[in-house]
């Protein structure tokens, strides 16, 4: 996969993950002093560090499993192994990756996927 595109979409997932951060701080007094507890830090630093326990808790689940994709995104670009269905193992299109950077199945398993949950 071409190294240009993995950067700008990690550059993306980044500003995505700074993004759900920032948005939790401004809604959740809970998330707010564990953020301002910290040391100063810009968000996209505070994106980066691990999330710890309370900050689990203080994140509505919907949030916490986008940050769990893109954390586990962010990882397999580490592994070289971004961008490969978690199912099939066959690439995932560009095209999915622009719209869904954190996405772990292609279209086909994907669907496959949600009929079987329905």
């Amino acid at each position: 996969m071409d190294k240009n595109f993995i950067e700008k979409i990690k550059k993306s997932l980044l500003e995505l993950k700074a993004e759900i951060i920032e948005n939790l701080v401004a809604s959740n007094e809970d998330f707010k002093e564990i953020v301002e507890g910290m040391d100063p830090k810009d968000l996209a630093d505070i994106a980066s560090d691990d999330i710890d326990r309370k900050m689990i808790e203080a994140l509505g689940s919907q949030e916490l499993k986008r940050l769990k994709l893109i954390d586990s995104a962010l990882t397999r670009m580490e592994q070289g192994k971004y961008g490969l269905c978690i199912k099939c193992s066959k690439r995932i299109p560009l095209d999915r990756l622009e719209a869904i950077p954190y996405a772990l199945m292609c279209i086909g398993c994907k669907t496959a996927d949600e009929r079987r949950n329905r």
